[in-house]
């Protein structure tokens, strides 16, 4: 199997401009997009050296990991707003229509639950599919609207991330089309701790979305 090219860039997003890598399949047309965050003390890197962008690009998938504005190599853009309080949901509605991704399946831990669950609520027709993996924010958004929220969803978490596992998993089970993924002796940044199974569940679930 030809191995899948990574590639670097930038984006411009909202007067702002963004890094990004990209994996693509060497041979057919893409399955589907998948569009990768990460957390505040991680980048695009976290999921190049991790080899979550190869695997998807091999699996057929287009895999796109943006650096957050103020992160990374994106540490000169300015965030749409403070650190651990709701973005807009056209923030991420930009990104996606910069990057050509159609709706995507977004990967988001951590810091990034800021941008993804607005973008959820607020366009969610962007969505083909939202893996959160212990991600913040999920505490301000009511249990009708999770209920209204028909986006399939993959809940990830690590058994041993007490704080916000537990917390976003209480909030994110109220959306209906959920399934949950339990990282066995895997801490907050569940996907570095267990990778074998971070990258088996996620394919699983991509799967099943076509």
């Amino acid at each position: 199997m030809a191995a899948p090219q990574i590639t670097e860039g930038s984006v411009a997003v909202e007067g702002q401009t963004l890094f990004y890598r990209q994996a693509q399949p060497a041979q057919a047309a893409p399955r589907l997009s998948v569009l990768l965050l990460h957390g505040i003390r991680f980048s695009s890197d976290t999921w190049l050296q991790l080899q979550t962008l190869a695997k998807l690009a091999q699996s057929g998938y287009r895999a796109v990991a943006i650096d957050l504005p103020g992160l990374g190599r994106s540490k000169d853009a300015v965030a749409p707003a403070p650190v651990g309080q709701p973005a807009p949901g056209a923030f991420l509605k930009a990104v996606s229509e910069a990057l050509c991704l159609g709706p995507a399946v977004v990967v988001s831990p951590s810091l990034s639950g800021m941008y993804s669950l607005p973008f959820l609520f607020q366009h969610n027709h962007l969505l083909k599919a939202y893996v959160p993996v212990a991600p913040i924010c999920t505490e301000k958004f009511t249990v009708e609207q999770y209920s209204q929220i028909k986006t399939p969803t993959l809940i990830v978490y690590g058994d041993q991330d007490a704080e916000l596992g537990q917390t976003s998993l209480n909030n994110l089970r109220h959306l209906p089309q959920h399934r949950v993924l339990v990282l066995q002796g895997a801490g907050h940044a569940c996907y570095l701790d267990k990778p074998e199974e971070w990258h088996h569940g996620l394919l699983a679930f991509l799967q099943q979305l076509e």
